[in-house]
């Protein structure tokens, strides 16, 4: 039981300074952002509300016990590293690995948030 807990907390944290790296770099250096949204086609007036999402996701995450909206967290951002994913290896920047590590981490937090 205690290696099950290492794992998901160290998946978990990994996956928390992902997000927030991520959430910091919408918030803080926008024009950046906005430029690689352009690159993919997305509208950028989704960049604030989607680094709020992701906040309001690892809040959900470790604050929520065993609820619909800790399920709907993971599953956001499940989908939204394969989106990513998908996003950078179809433009060819070779920026997809990041998402990739990101997907097996909220995997492995998943997995192991359910074991303990």
């Amino acid at each position: 039981m205690k290696r099950d807990k290492i794992i998901y907390y160290v998946a978990t944290g990994l996956l928390t300074l992902f997000m927030l790296f991520s959430a910091g770099m919408y918030f803080f250096n926008n024009s950046e952002v906005a430029k690689m949204f352009e690159g993919f086609g997305y509208p950028t007036y989704i960049i604030y509300p989607y680094g709020l999402a992701k906040i309001l996701g690892l809040i959900a995450i470790w604050f929520l016990k065993d609820t619909f909206l800790k399920e709907w967290a993971y599953a956001g951002f499940v989908f939204a590293f394969i989106l990513a994913f998908f996003a950078h290896f179809m433009i060819g920047d070779g920026e997809q690995y990041p998402a990739l590590v990101a997907l097996i981490l909220a995997i492995v937090s998943y997995i192991y948030s359910k074991k303990i």
